[in-house]
């Protein structure tokens, strides 16, 4: 008999991200195959990873992923565990905690606890009953009332997940931060409210990655992959048009305060490409939309005259530069790059650095996910476009755009979050430089 899942496709998503997109195959369900736990350990051990699942009332759900193999009766084992909780219908994180954990399994009992301390045990003889340790209970932001619950217990194989405790922890903590850095992002405001939404351009050499980062982030706030932007590999680049692209958050449905602005790219050749000339057109505002760029057509200074309003301008520039041909750019094209960083500077845009294509994307950040690192591999590049366009290192981020797999990554999410964030806080820094002339322009927010 086929025995259909009580967690849903998109609760069964969710967990499977939280693991490092692992995929799981139901082994047991206590309405369906017996309460007791031999039925259990039968079913379950010698399986492999495992990930229990206790159902509670109003939708609300206890997990306890084992990276050892489920124990068997009359057993108790030290287990690396990840525990989490999810409610239904919510899409924006899983509260999750990566604990060392002893497993019990009793003829009677399921008990699974950390540090000495009781947490979880289940007992199945008169139906499944969970008692929760206050300070798990906590951790996991349930609000439950204390005592036993009466609940229904799932178990499923996890398939595809490294044997590895470090890595665990590594995309536990990743979906928790990632979490942290969509609430940020989705409370930001800029500085002093002196734009309602703060504009960011997007230059660098054909191919580099500047449409396919535009779609990272939005990926990262629909919850799953876009592909607005078009992408591709042309030698002549992909990108004709001088797009401006607002974000929708699919938790609130409102757009988010910042537009990102793609451009074409940038070719060695004097009349192929991004037109540098027309950089600081775009810089100030001038250029709209859909503009069709010309390489044997720059923008002409006599277009325009009047001052636009800060609203209508770029405030932050992110040089966007492939990570695997940073040390290898032609003298041409390294002085396009200095050409802009200078009318960037002189118009008082705020600027980073982006390189994408990081392969191993999961080691650029520290375990605490607090400090964006170097890795030996990309330490020369760093330091090349630190010296190339006089550039902080703290304002020199790597990425590694969705480009080619089907679904969301939560460290790849990070790295795309955490560059934004320090985009914005560029954008900040040059709000707060602008002098009284430049204020003085604002147009209403």
């Amino acid at each position: 008999m086929k025995v259909t899942a009580r967690l849903t496709w998109r609760e069964e998503k969710m967990l499977e991200r939280l693991l490092g997109n692992a995929s799981l195959t139901l082994l047991y369900q206590s309405n369906v195959h017996k309460n007791c736990i031999l039925e259990m350990t039968q079913k379950c051990c010698l399986q492999g990873s495992t990930v229990t699942v206790f159902h509670l009332k109003k939708g609300v759900i206890v997990g306890v992923f084992m990276l050892e193999d489920f124990p068997t009766v009359d057993s108790e084992k030290p287990c690396t565990c990840a525990w989490f909780s999810l409610k239904k219908n919510n899409s924006s994180g899983i509260p999750a905690l990566f604990l060392s954990t002893r497993v019990t399994v009793r003829s009677t009992d399921l008990i699974i606890f950390p540090r000495s301390v009781l947490s979880l045990g289940a007992r199945p003889f008169r139906g499944f009953t969970l008692s929760l340790h206050d300070t798990v209970r906590k951790e996991l932001e349930l609000s439950l009332e204390s005592g036993l619950l009466s609940v229904e217990c799932e178990i499923f194989r996890v398939d595809g997940i490294k044997k590895d405790p470090g890595f665990i922890k590594k995309m536990v903590t990743a979906d928790q931060h990632r979490g942290k850095l969509l609430s940020a992002l989705r409370a930001y405001k800029p500085y002093k409210d002196l734009v309602s939404e703060v504009r960011i351009l997007l230059v660098g050499p054909v191919g580099s990655g500047k449409s396919s980062f535009f779609n990272s982030v939005k990926s990262a706030f629909q919850g799953h992959l876009a592909r607005q932007a078009i992408m591709g590999f042309a030698e002549s680049g992909i990108t004709k048009q001088y797009r401006v692209y607002s974000i929708k958050d699919a938790k609130s449905g409102e757009t988010l305060p910042f537009m990102l602005c793609d451009s074409m790219g940038l070719k060695e050749g004097e009349e192929a490409g991004l037109c540098i000339d027309d950089v600081p057109h775009i810089l100030k505002g001038y250029v709209p939309d859909r503009y069709q760029f010309n390489p044997c057509e720059p923008i002409k200074q006599k277009h325009y005259t009047a001052s636009l309003p800060l609203k209508d301008r770029i405030h932050c520039v992110a040089f966007v530069l492939n990570i695997n041909s940073v040390n290898t750019l032609s003298d041409k094209m390294v002085a396009k790059l200095k050409k802009i960083r200078k009318d960037v500077v002189d118009c008082g845009v705020g600027h980073v650095a982006l390189l994408t294509n990081v392969k191993d994307y999961d080691e650029v950040l520290d375990d605490n996910f607090v400090n964006m690192t170097e890795t030996v591999t990309s330490l020369s590049q760093v330091q090349n476009v630190q010296n190339m366009l006089n550039i902080p290192i703290a304002n020199i981020l790597m990425v590694s755009n969705h480009a080619s797999e089907r679904r969301l990554e939560p460290v790849k999410d990070v790295l795309i979050l955490a560059a934004l964030r320090q985009m914005l806080r560029a954008a900040d820094d040059a709000f707060e430089d602008l002098s009284l002339e430049d204020t003085s322009t604002l147009a209403p927010v």
